[in-house]
């Protein structure tokens, strides 16, 4: 079968678009095929598209020799366009169809596909991964990125509603942000460079210039994760917001929590159905427990955790059974924590940084940041950094540097509690983990 042209047929209405009221209206389609049957006297296919699916219905008695050959040279999945006429028809899935006057293939599927596009046969991750551009077009991994994209345009929508500023930092950069994280080297032309760890340094040393900004985009590390709340590389969504403390900045976090989940709720509400996933906002105003507390809590439910200690998997696990919802962790100690949070002048093993979690997961960190060098300069030697390699950052706290504090949140771990998914790779479109680099 020849292959056609798109020629100037352009799409005319997504499936969803077609309803009964429409019966009677010529209409173009454009999308893939689903299932295909033949009845004997009566041929018909599913066209799925962004929109969902309607059903094409070709009846030999009403249409013509090349349509249904073109029907029978058809495999699932492959491209076509179709023109024809809405028919009400309650038999018809939404009790409406197409019956057409004319297809066009645009491009034939190959058989066997490497996936059950239906989902009535199991893959693996891996498997629908390898194959992730059919597996995309499958309603529930569809409704997982349409949920993300709404969440996208609901945090923009949000912080630009209180003056932050959308700025772009460069993920080429000449030395870590943090401390300890691994980092991935890259080659820039003579010199070696590294994938940021962060936008932090930048956003930071920005408060000074635009007080409020806020990034969405991509951080890398090199960390040799093999879980399913963890990749190398994420989506992060970082403020910073000038003459602030951290309970500003939690404050801020929350407000935003509470707004995306009630939207989701309110707006994507066929998505959720398709997940199958009942989403409860989180009760407000969010718990505020010390670190001190958590350990408490721990040890009280039988798990160890030495002072000083950041809070093992195990440890997140049993206080997300103990506080089923969202929370802040907030009084960290000192050390475990980056050069740039600053310390508790009350308690000076202590600084003023906080986790949010919901219930085992950790979404986001932020806290209050060091506006002044000699600190800084400080806090960079007990971490065992060398002040010579940050002085491009630290030459900015001469200039005026105003007191800010920000936070950065995980868009992919967010979405994995939005649509109720256990996997962070299912979260994004095309996952990099320490095994996979394609596609």
């Amino acid at each position: 079968m020849e292959l056609d042209h798109l020629g100037d047929w352009r799409r005319t209405h997504l499936s969803k678009e077609i309803t009964a009221e429409l019966a009677g209206a010529e209409v173009i389609l454009m999308g893939w095929v689903g299932d295909i049957r033949d009845m004997g006297g009566l041929k018909f296919f599913v066209l799925h598209d962004i929109g969902g699916s309607i059903q094409i219905t070709a009846p030999r008695a009403k249409v013509s020799e090349k349509v249904l050959e073109k029907i029978d040279a058809l495999t699932a999945e492959s491209s076509v366009a179709v023109r024809g006429k809405v028919v009400a028809m309650e038999q018809a899935p939404r009790g409406v169809e197409v019956v057409p006057d004319d297809i066009k293939i645009l491009n034939l599927a190959a058989t066997p596909l490497p996936l059950d596009p239906s989902g009535r046969i199991r893959a693996d991750l891996d498997t629908r991964l390898d194959a992730r551009v059919l597996d995309l077009r499958r309603p529930r991994q569809q409704a997982i990125f349409k949920i993300r994209h709404k969440v996208l345009q609901m945090v923009r929508e949000f912080l630009i509603s209180k003056n932050f500023m959308e700025v772009n930092t460069p993920k080429i950069v000449a030395t870590a942000t943090e401390s300890g994280a691994a980092l991935f080297p890259v080659s820039y032309f003579e010199r070696e460079a590294f994938l940021s760890q962060s936008p932090q340094l930048y956003k930071e040393v920005l408060t000074a210039c635009f007080d409020r900004v806020f990034e969405i985009g991509p951080i890398f590390r090199a960390e040799e994760h093999d879980t399913t709340r963890h990749l190398n590389e994420v989506m992060s969504i970082d403020i910073e917001a000038a003459f602030a403390t951290q309970d500003d900045v939690m404050d801020t976090l929350e407000e935003l929590i509470i707004l995306v989940f009630r939207r989701v709720r309110e707006e994507c509400g066929e998505e959720l159905k398709t997940l199958k996933h009942d989403l409860v906002e989180p009760k407000s105003p969010f718990p505020r427990i010390t670190y001190d507390e958590a350990l408490k809590m721990l040890d009280d439910a039988g798990v160890k955790v030495s002072w000083g200690e950041d809070l093992p998997t195990p440890a997140e696990r049993k206080l997300g059974e103990l506080i089923s919802d969202a929370y802040f962790i907030v009084d960290w100690p000192l050390k475990i924590k980056p050069f740039y949070i600053q310390l508790r002048e009350d308690k000076p093993d202590l600084c003023y940084a906080f986790d949010l979690m919901y219930k085992d997961l950790e979404l986001a960190s932020g806290g209050t940041r060091i506006h002044r060098e000699e600190l800084l300069v400080k806090q960079l030697k007990q971490k065992g950094l060398n002040p010579e390699h940050f002085e491009s950052h630290l030459k900015n706290y001469r200039l005026g540097m105003v007191p800010h504090g920000g936070w950065g949140l995980g868009l992919d771990r967010l979405i994995m509690v939005l649509t109720g998914i256990e996997n962070i790779r299912e979260a994004v479109i095309f996952p990099r983990d320490r095994r996979r680099l394609t596609p």
